[in-house]
């Protein structure tokens, strides 16, 4: 194993464990995760750090996937201990190993900013939500400022290569409403605590227009 594998496989996930579970995303996550009920798939569910925040008598049924093997070690620890059954697979945005119209929620949460194909991953979420079925989002991209922009474009290439292609610049609730959603409740604003190229933070729930 190289180098660059061995921090991929080993290091990137700890370190996106660590930063994602800083006070400013946890807010952010509770604002979402709270609200899923049925049957609930997790897209980006390594680290197993959403599963706290679930209301468990809201929800039939939990199912999750993460492409990193260490990512899916941590979500199903976190399922152990909370001491659901949770179906927890390895697989990608892109090729979401679920049936078609099988959840009622989907629940995405800074998770788009790694896939290599948002629009594509987007897709899928839409292809296996039920009709009339809830997308909860919160997740980290294109701030509104131009200043801002600027350095999201300069320092993105060397942050992907440290964050596990982790994308600063990227659009959030424009690229779920191209994607066939019906966007409701939205909130967006920058983080408190962390630099604005990094902090700009939109959230909220989307249904899957018929």
């Amino acid at each position: 194993m190289g180098l660059a594998s061995w921090y991929d496989e080993h290091v990137v996930p700890r370190v996106i464990k660590c930063a994602c579970s800083s006070p400013a995303i946890a807010k952010a996550r509770g604002k979402v995760v709270p609200l899923a009920r049925g049957k609930v798939f997790e897209i980006g569910c390594g680290g197993g750090l959403n599963q706290p925040f679930y209301d468990a008598a809201a929800v039939e049924s939990f199912a999750g996937m993460d492409p990193s093997a260490k990512g899916l070690e941590f979500a199903r620890t976190a399922a152990a201990q909370i001491g659901w059954p949770a179906d927890i697979r390895e697989g990608v945005g892109e090729a979401i190993p679920f049936e078609t119209e099988t959840f009622d929620t989907v629940v995405c949460t800074f998770t788009l900013c790694s896939v290599a194909d948002p629009a594509r991953t987007l897709s899928e979420l839409r292809r296996i939500l039920k009709p009339g079925g809830q997308l909860l989002f919160a997740e980290h991209g294109r701030a509104p400022d131009a200043g801002v922009q600027a350095w999201q474009g300069r320092i993105e290439p060397v942050w992907k290569r440290l964050a596990g292609g982790c994308h600063l610049s990227r659009p959030v609730t424009t690229a779920i409403a191209q994607a066939g959603f019906k966007l409701g409740q939205t909130e967006q604003r920058y983080a408190p605590g962390m630099p604005r190229w990094a902090g700009w933070m939109e959230w909220g729930a989307a249904t899957k227009a018929t």
